[in-house]
């Protein structure tokens, strides 16, 4: 970080804790050799991994089982300028264990657009980095319009 660029690094515990305040963040994934980026709802599990429902057939469940992703989550303020970004990255795979199904599907994420065959994908958090912004306009003594 860069001295007095108004952004505080966050470290994991405070990630994982912003992370669980929101209900929406964006996986990014190769799509034909380009990055491609999706909302998706989510919830963080009892061991601080991200998982995502989704249907059994989308774009989504067979492009990132097996990949290394990315999960970003946010939350920003633009009338106050400030806010804070999450991003985990890690391995992605569709649960399998039939036990484990039966378990997200009592307390995993809802899907906001349900399918008749829905899979969860857990995005094991190797990497999580985070910031916030902090003091935002009114850092320097610049105020945001009223």
């Amino acid at each position: 970080m860069y001295a007095n660029d108004g952004f505080r690094e966050l470290d994991r515990q405070e990630c994982l804790a912003l992370l669980v305040t929101v209900p929406v963040g964006r996986i990014v994934y190769t799509r034909q050799a380009l990055p491609a980026v999706l909302p998706v709802t989510f919830r963080l599990d009892r061991d601080g991994a991200v998982v995502v429902r989704t249907s059994a057939s989308s774009e989504l469940a067979i492009a990132i089982d097996g990949a290394v992703v990315a999960f970003e989550a946010d939350e920003v303020d633009a009338v106050a300028h400030s806010g804070w970004s999450v991003v985990a990255m890690g391995l992605a795979t569709v649960v399998t264990d039939a036990v484990e199904h039966a378990r997200l599907l009592r307390t995993g994420p809802r899907s906001w657009a349900p399918a008749p065959q829905e899979v969860f994908v857990r995005i094991a958090q190797e990497l999580v980095t985070g910031r916030e912004l902090v003091g935002g306009r009114t850092l320097y003594g610049v105020h945001p319009p009223s």
